[in-house]
This record gives structure tokens, C-alpha cells and sequence, in this order.
């Protein structure tokens, strides 16, 4: 794979490579590789003073591990890094285009490595993408030591790496990079004479650099990147004379482009931001709410899906608090069905707002589950007798349907005759709470359910 294709931060290089001449002709994110732990950014948490990670490498440890982050947070270049410890082979694949073969034959050099007295680093890119059976080829090589496994992953790895592998790693969780950290990046790369940008003169603000930051959207890869296209179109339109080159907004703006967001359809983040959503809506905050949908829908998340989950939602966790939810929530699902996109957000957007300041209740829901609880304890028990269907003259010289009133003919269509199985007693299931128009379902049901325990009981 071409470095400019990588999708690391920086290009995988030979071993020893971090303390090789940087190559002129490479993308800037290649030449501005950290050389070492204190030129990694952004990711104190793990290599600060007294973190997990750092402690470990100050103690001489070096332990199979995993790295979980998101794309650009530097996972290849600590990889790297951690391979230029002393004795030391650094032995780099791609879980993406090795197979079984490449695997076993990388463990063959390393058992060789091994008798030479040299540790081999084996880093996997793309970890998650490995299948059960290359995983179970490799797993009897990192329990005894033949290789030291440094995995990166932007998958969540209790998901993807069997139980056996993962048991045998420590997990390392690198974070996107924060603005300021991707705006002491770019400003690294400007000022850099050796492998930056700083033999050309490149100078850019504050507020230039804080707008690079912004556009790459916590990506180390991308914040370098969109410098790099920069300084070429400031440098194309004043000329190859040019002493010195002020990068301008209109130029981070022309480089950047469109900003995509990081999400997927079936894997971690697309649960977060859905989850993120959903717990919004039920924390009755619209502005939060509308945020994590805009968020899926401007990357490009299927628009119906949104809409199934706002129908859901104003059952379970509105109900009949506000009754008229569930049919807002269908006509904003059959509203995207018809109209499509880009339209179809603004009856989502109508959806979302309401169901967030709705009254909550799961009280339906919940009597729902009590009831299922009660099937399952109790079983199929006989339906009262009065409660039968009787289309048959055998079934009604059983007794189907005998003594059965028809509320619509009692004085207030209300009768006091129980309707549960006689075994059950007078559970209630439902609990209306106090909220919404569930408050006058409530009075209502309290009052029916007093006078239902003070009838006389059926005659039998």
C-alpha cells in the first residue's frame, strides 16, 4: 500500500525508521511522526506522569496491548515509538490484507529474533478486521512470548477480539485529540525547519490554527493534512519566489472542504449517538436531542431508522402521559417515508422537539412487564367463565359466556365484576404516574378500581 493510501497516522517504514532522515517527499503527517513518547500530544491520560501506560514503559514493562481510539489519535505512530526500544524488531501488518500465511511467517522470523536474544514487536493495524482463525493462529504465539502484540483497533475490542486474545492484552483507550492539542500540532508543523514547514517560511495565526483544529475533527492525520494543502494553495498564489507564506482562513476553508463525521451504521459509534439520542429525548432536553439527531442524519444515517426510534420512544417513554406522541411520531415516520430526504428532516426535527418536552411516563410499558412476569409464574390459567367466547350451543350449556354484562348498557358503562383468573387475586399491572394527561387516567381508574374491590363477589 502506497503511503499516501495508509490509513494510519503515519505510514508503516521499516523498523528503526523513527530516527531516520525524514524523507523530503513525504506527506507532512510521515515527516512530523513523533520520534518519542514526550512529541506524542493529546494523550496524557495514558503517558502522563503516573498513568497506566507510562508507568509501565518507565518500569521497562512491555506488555501485549491493544490501542482503542478513534482514527487519527496516534495509535500507529505509539506503536512505532514503542518499537524503537532498545533490542527490539518492529514487525508491522494489516490485519486488512494479512492472512494465516503472513501471520506465521512474521512468528517465524520472530522465533528467530527470539534465539538472537532480540524482542519483536508485532503490530497489527486494523486488529478488529482479523477473523477467529487468524486470531487463533496468533494466539498461542503472543501466551508464550514469541511476540509482543500491539494492536490497533478503532472497533470496540470486547466486540471484536475473541476472549482468549483479549485476556492475554492490556487495553489502552486513546482519545481524540482536543482542539488545543491538534492547534500545538499544526503550530509544531509550521515552525518545524527539519520536517516541517518552517524552511518555507509557513506562518499561521491563532485563529488560523484553531481553525485547522476545528476542520479535522480531533484527526492528528487530518489536521496536517489540511495544513499541508493550505500552505500549497497560498504558496500557488503568490508565486514560488515567495520568502515567507501567511496562511489565511479562506485557504483552510478551500483545503478542508466538507467536514465528514465519524460514524457507521452497524458498529460503536452508531450506538452511541443513537443511545446518546434516545437518553436525551428521555432527559427532556430538546437542544441535546436534536443535536445527536442532526448528528446522524448529517452522517448519512439511514433517515427511517431515526424515525422507527422516535416511534418506539413515544410508546415506552412518553405513553399516555401525552397520548397524541405515538401519532406524531408515525406521521413523522411516514412523512420521511414519502417525502425522503433532505425534507424528510424537518418533520423529524417537529418529532424530536415534541417528544422531548412531552410529559414521561413508561407506565403502560411496565404494566406490560409485570404482566408478562405473572404469565410466566402462573402459566396459561382458565379465563373466567363470564369472559369466554360462546358461539356454540355446547359452549354455552358449559357456561361460556353465562352472567357476562355489557358495560355500554350499566347506568355509567362502568361493571364491577373482576376479569382476571380468579388465581391471580387483583394485581395491578398498570400504575399510572401523575404526569400529563396519565395524571386524569389515574383519578379515573382509581376510583373504578375501589369500587371493583368493594362489589359483591359473583354469585357462583
Amino acid at each position: 500500500m502506497p503511503p499516501e493510501d495508509a490509513l494510519e497516522l503515519f505510514p508503516p517504514s521499516s523498523a528503526g525508521a523513527s530516527a531516520a532522515p525524514p524523507n523530503p517527499n513525504a506527506p507532512l503527517a510521515d515527516r512530523m511522526r513523533p520520534r518519542a513518547l514526550c512529541e506524542i500530544l493529546g494523550q496524557e491520560h495514558l503517558l502522563g506522569d503516573g498513568a497506566a501506560l507510562g508507568s509501565l514503559l518507565q518500569a521497562g514493562e512491555l506488555p501485549s496491548l491493544i490501542l482503542w481510539g478513534p482514527p487519527g489519535c496516534g495509535k500507529t505512530t505509539l506503536a512505532r515509538v514503542l518499537a524503537s526500544r532498545p533490542r527490539t524488531c518492529f514487525e508491522p501488518l494489516s490485519a486488512v490484507t494479512a492472512g494465516v500465511k503472513e501471520i506465521r511467517a512474521t512468528v517465524e522470523r520472530a522465533q528467530r529474533q527470539r534465539h538472537a536474544g532480540l524482542r519483536t514487536l508485532l503490530f497489527l493495524d486494523e486488529l478488529h478486521r482479523l477473523n477467529r482463525a487468524q486470531q487463533d493462529t496468533l494466539l498461542p504465539h503472543v501466551e508464550a512470548g514469541t511476540v509482543t502484540l500491539v494492536g490497533a483497533t478503532t472497533e470496540n475490542p470486547s466486540f471484536e477480539v475473541i476472549a482468549p486474545l483479549l485476556s492475554r492484552c492490556r487495553v489502552f483507550t486513546l482519545k481524540r485529540l482536543e482542539p488545543d492539542a491538534l492547534a500545538a500540532l499544526v503550530r509544531r508543523a509550521a515552525e518545524d525547519a527539519e520536517r516541517g514547514l518552517g524552511r518555507r517560511g509557513v506562518a499561521l495565526s491563532d485563529d488560523v490554527a484553531a481553525a485547522i483544529a476545528h476542520a479535522a475533527d480531533g484527526d492528528a492525520r487530518r489536521a496536517l493534512g489540511i495544513l499541508e494543502a493550505a500552505a500549497a494553495i497560498e504558496a500557488a498564489g503568490r508565486g514560488d519566489d515567495a520568502s515567507s507564506i501567511a496562511i489565511s482562513p479562506e485557504a483552510v476553508r478551500e483545503a478542508a472542504g466538507q467536514r465528514l463525521l465519524v460514524h457507521d451504521r452497524d458498529r460503536e459509534e452508531h450506538y452511541n449517538v443513537v443511545s446518546a439520542l434516545i437518553k436525551s429525548l428521555r432527559a427532556s432536553d430538546p437542544d441535546a436531542a436534536l443535536y445527536y439527531a442532526a448528528r446522524m442524519l448529517d452522517a448519512g444515517e439511514d433517515p427511517l431508522f431515526v424515525a422507527r426510534r422516535l416511534v418506539i420512544f413515544a410508546s415506552e417513554d412518553v405513553g399516555n402521559a401525552e397520548p397524541t406522541a405515538l401519532g406524531i411520531a408515525i406521521a413523522a415516520f411516514q412523512a420521511v417515508e414519502r417525502i425522503g430526504m433532505p425534507e424528510g428532516r424537518i418533520p423529524l426535527a417537529q418529532a424530536v422537539a415534541f417528544l422531548a418536552c412531552a410529559p414521561k411516563s413508561n407506565a403502560a410499558y411496565r404494566g406490560l412487564e409485570r404482566a408478562r412476569e405473572t404469565v410466566a409464574e402462573h402459566g396459561s390459567l382458565p379465563v373466567p367463565l363470564h369472559l369466554r367466547n360462546a358461539p356454540t350451543s355446547l359452549m354455552r350449556g358449559l357456561g361460556y359466556g353465562r352472567d357476562y354484562e355489557y358495560p355500554h348498557d350499566a347506568p355509567d358503562r362502568f361493571v364491577t365484576r373482576p376479569n382476571l383468573p380468579e388465581a391471580l387475586g387483583s394485581p395491578n399491572f398498570y400504575e399510572p404516574t401523575s404526569e400529563g394527561a396519565e395524571r386524569e387516567i389515574g383519578e379515573r381508574l382509581e376510583q373504578w378500581r375501589k369500587r371493583r374491590a368493594g362489589a359483591s363477589p359473583p354469585k357462583p
